[in-house]
């Protein structure tokens, strides 16, 4: 059976037919679609010309079906009901109703930051949404977009790829940590005390002497045991040792904890070790770049009411942070 070429029909045709059906009356219906009786009236002349059928015969005072109009209009009526039932799902998005699935490439230190106050929010007013998180490869992460398999994507993006938009959420930097106790914090090594309001604030600053000579863990995802901080160290002609690397950062303040190693890590991961008492920080006695966490995502989304919506939760949650 060939198949009829919609591109050759007025669409807007069927929405007379529709109306027709419902009000049998040819003045009723272009009052209802805001067109003159003249107008309606051609437009009804060219549904019997397309069905090759007079669709509508007065009967009285009313227009009514006849058996072809009565055969076609169930389908025709339920076939316009999905078109205005997906323009709408495309133009609005629901969340106290929505039951999405947002996927979200996403490291263990930005899902550890961001997660917990996302999902806190979502609870009280998206409790029906659910989210997926992923690790990925910053080379495949505009694939990923492009291809649907994330929604969102968090981290440093310092070179985006193309078709893909980018939101700054928050700043980092690193400070140092070491256990409560440890030996570098004592008055022969302190060469300043940067106090907060509380102890479990407290900060100190020591020598970058010290810091060389101190044994070290670092969190490295390149299985190399070389970091920002060994190039800036190698600048003022000190070398660290590294007794441990990882590419597990979340295991970092644990080992610290119980160790006599220190770390360089992200600011925000550590803050709730350290008001348990179970970490010291201290300024790093040597200079390094601070950096923006963001989130990526593709332009094929841009537009998307449910990804926005995302989005805009996630810019919430990290002012925040």
């Amino acid at each position: 059976m060939e198949l009829i070429d919609l591109s050759a029909i007025d669409l807007n045709l069927l929405v007379a037919f529709e109306v027709l059906f419902e009000e049998r009356s040819v003045t009723a219906a272009a009052t209802r679609l805001y067109l003159g009786q003249p107008a309606m009236s051609a437009a009804l002349g060219r549904l019997r010309t397309l069905f090759q059928d007079e669709l509508f015969i007065r009967i009285g005072r009313e227009m009514q079906p006849t058996a072809k109009a009565l055969e076609i209009a169930p389908g025709l009526r339920a076939a316009l009901q999905q078109i205005r039932q997906t323009l709408e799902a495309s133009q609005t998005f629901d969340s106290t109703t929505s039951k999405s699935t947002f996927t979200i490439g996403s490291s263990d230190y930005t899902s550890y930051v961001v997660m917990p106050k996302l999902l806190e929010v979502c609870h009280r007013i998206a409790p029906n949404i659910d989210f997926r998180l992923i690790g990925f490869a910053k080379d495949c992460v505009g694939e990923l977009l492009e291809q649907r398999k994330i929604d969102i994507a968090l981290g440093v993006f310092q070179d985006p790829p193309r078709q893909t938009m980018q939101m700054p959420l928050f700043p980092e930097h690193f400070v140092g940590i070491c256990r409560r106790g440890h030996p570098v914090i004592n008055q022969d090594t302190i060469c300043a005390s940067l106090e907060d309001a509380t102890r479990s604030q407290q900060r100190y600053a020591i020598a970058p002497e010290i810091f060389a000579n101190l044994l070290h863990a670092l969190f490295t995802i390149r299985q190399d045991d070389v970091g920002e901080i060994d190039k800036v160290l190698a600048q003022c002609n000190l070398q660290r040792r590294v007794v441990l690397t990882t590419p597990h950062l979340l295991v970092l303040p644990a080992i610290i904890s119980s160790s006599d190693l220190v770390a360089a890590v992200p600011s925000r991961l550590v803050e709730p070790f350290v008001c348990q008492g179970k970490l010291d920080i201290f300024e790093l006695p040597v200079q390094t770049e601070p950096w923006m966490i963001s989130m990526l995502w593709s332009k094929l989304t841009d537009q998307d009411q449910a990804n926005r919506w995302l989005r805009q939760m996630l810019k919430s949650v990290c002012e925040g942070i």
